[in-house]
């Protein structure tokens, strides 16, 4: 569902929504789902799938935009997540 298709369904406007979002979450819709995105792709990176293969599995359109997201979440690529944590298994 749509933002707009939430706030309809709690009797807010798309406005009240997202400020209600903003107050209880601490960050917007967007970055709340792609800080979710990137939790999932950590656990995805951490089971050995390539950063090519996570990005669709989590929602992401391409593995720049996973790539954008990861950094900027995490501080590091997927690529360099995922080699840390297999260096770490040896």
């Amino acid at each position: 569902p749509s933002l707009a298709d939430l706030a309809t369904a709690l009797g807010l406007s798309r406005y009240q929504l997202l400020r209600a979002f903003r107050t209880a979450m601490g960050v917007p819709p967007y970055a709340w789902l792609a800080q979710y995105r990137v939790a999932r792709a950590r656990g995805l990176l951490e089971s050995g799938l390539r950063p090519a293969e996570v990005a669709p599995l989590v929602g992401f359109a391409d593995q720049a935009h996973l790539t954008r997201w990861f950094r900027r979440v995490l501080g590091v690529t997927p690529a360099a997540y995922r080699n840390s944590v297999q260096d770490s298994r040896c």
